[in-house]
């Protein structure tokens, strides 16, 4: 039987601190034997580096998966060579009390204390096992350290950096091995089509590349345009499969170069945000003082969620044929450390980026409950398709319906202008509430996604018509005509129907008239912090 011969150096350094050990492998079967060879191994002081052409290879992924279970404390680097056939495994163990995280700093050091025994210049081994730290493993391309170095190094040079617009899902979809197989080959595309320019790896499924110097926008422009058009849609093929690779660009036009890394990159998630193909940045754009806004913002609503300062207002809702008060709607307020009082549609979206919304929510829906625990109005509060099928909203609010007298005259109003995609757990939400007496409204109909068949599917017990149709109701036409067909709509089907933005004596006889059951607005009341007594 064919038996695999590995070839071992055991190189003895400085009485014995250090020992070095290599082997060679062709495929699978030799990983067992290679193990085995060096399994009695001792120390918790190892350095393993696996050195192959590819590695998202069977043979290297299953070999770095046995290391990491016989030796779970080895730090395993992953390096590149150009032999195709072969899989070179070093093993560095240094026995001697060490810091783990700085074990290439004291192996550098041993050989070091050594070197003039030694064919190789320490010189040249420093650069090989340092070069790591400038170079991205997976794809040999220098990376976002080596990268910050060069526009260092060269102040007039301008920057470019391209994302993979769908490699998530292909990394999803396909798995890493793939994915990783995908980036390979998108670096050596962008090495191949960038040419004299180093291509650079930053992280995940950005790359980037440096030109000699800054254009000015016009030419930039241009020169990103055929950048997108030259690398839309790009066929990588695996196995039997080809995979499409997209790209969004972004660049700089600003003569001056600090902070160009950033510039870029904010000018990046501006066009993925945008679904553009590429952005430049401009100083007049002013990002970073919209970011630093955000900045400021997210330090605010952080304090205002722990020092309970969101709060409900509450607006009055009155009945167009008797014209008395007959419900409430609770707003959301964030009250600030100067008494500033901000509206939810600038505290709302930061709330959700710094995952504090549900406490957010939780917050409005406990407070609104305590005011009108005892009181004889009925109330609603708003919530948005996020709040309905997330379980930890649902449960609470389920637990606030089973104990709270109010149960019976809370109205929950669900956002109209988010796009529903699970009917299902919607619906479960609609039944569920509706066990215990509260009513469910669909807010601002006639907006973003208006659909009649969300009627049909969701069970509403009121309608309220945007605010944008009613307000110009007496002087747009179709305004006019869009609110009548919605009224007469809803009263076939038995659903009440209430105005918003009722801002004139002139629209709230226009509400009367078409027959709007109850209406609110800065004419009726505006929204504050007491009721009416």
């Amino acid at each position: 039987m064919y038996k695999k011969e590995y070839i071992g150096d055991n190189l003895d350094f400085n009485k014995n601190i250090l020992n070095i050990q290599s082997y060679m492998l062709t495929s699978s079967v030799d990983i067992t034997g290679v193990i085995n060879s060096f399994s009695k191994i001792n120390t918790k002081n190892i350095l393993i580096h696996i050195t192959s052409f590819m590695h998202n290879t069977v043979l290297v992924q299953n070999l770095k998966k046995e290391l990491l279970l016989n030796f779970s404390s080895a730090k395993i680097v992953l390096l590149k060579h150009d032999d195709k056939a072969k899989t070179c495994l070093n093993i560095f163990t240094l026995d001697k009390n060490i810091n783990s995280e700085n074990i290439s700093d004291d192996i550098l050091h041993e050989l070091y204390l050594d070197s003039g025994n030694k064919d190789i210049s320490i010189k040249e081994y420093r650069n090989k096992l340092f070069s790591r730290y400038f170079t991205d493993h997976l794809t040999n391309l220098p990376n976002l350290y080596q990268l910050r170095k060069d526009l260092q190094d060269n102040e007039e040079s301008g920057l470019v950096i391209l994302n993979i617009d769908n490699f998530q899902t292909i990394n999803n979809f396909y798995g890493f091995l793939v994915g990783d197989y995908v980036i390979e080959e998108v670096g050596k595309y962008l090495k191949e089509y960038i040419g004299n320019n180093d291509v650079y790896r930053l992280s995940g499924d950005e790359f980037a590349f440096v030109i000699e110097k800054s254009m000015g926008f016009y030419d930039l422009k241009e020169y990103l345009n055929k950048i997108y058009e030259d690398l839309k849609d790009i066929v990588i093929n695996y196995q039997s499969t080809s995979i499409f690779v997209d790209f969004t660009v972004a660049s700089t036009s600003d003569i001056n170069n600090q902070n160009i890394f950033s510039k870029v990159s904010m000018a990046l998630k501006y066009a993925k945000q945008m679904g553009l193909p590429f952005w430049i940045y401009e100083d007049r754009m002013n990002f970073e003082d919209e970011y630093e806004r955000n900045l400021k913002l997210s330090s605010i609503v952080r304090e205002a969620v722990i020092n309970s300062k969101i709060i409900p207002y509450y607006q009055a809702i009155v009945d167009t044929k008797t014209s008395k008060i007959v419900k409430y709607e609770c707003l959301a307020r964030l009250i600030d450390s100067s008494d500033k009082i901000l509206s939810p549609v600038l505290f709302i979206p930061i709330a959700k980026k710094i995952k504090v919304y549900n406490l957010v929510t939780k917050s409005i829906i406990d407070k609104s409950f305590k005011t009108f625990e005892n009181s004889e109005f009925e109330f609603s509060v708003n919530l948005s398709i996020e709040d309905i099928i997330s379980s930890e909203i649902f449960n609470f609010i389920l637990q606030k319906l089973k104990t709270s007298k109010a149960s019976s005259r809370v109205t929950f109003e669900i956002l109209e202008s988010d796009a529903i995609e699970d009917f299902k757990k919607v619906e479960r939400f609609i039944s569920e509430v509706k066990r215990y007496g509260a009513k469910i409204a669909i807010d601002d109909f006639g907006s973003g996604y208006s659909n009649f068949a969300y009627l049909t599917h969701m069970s509403a017990d009121y309608i309220k018509i945007d605010g944008s149709l009613i307000k110009d109701m007496d002087i747009d036409k179709n305004a006019h005509i869009v609110v009548e067909t919605i009224v007469e709509f809803a009263k076939k089907l038995g659903i009440k129907t209430i105005a918003e933005y009722v801002h004139s004596s002139i629209i709230m006889d226009k509400v009367k008239e078409l027959g709007i059951d109850y209406a609110q607005g800065f004419y009726i009341d505006e929204p504050s912090l007491a009721l009416e007594s």
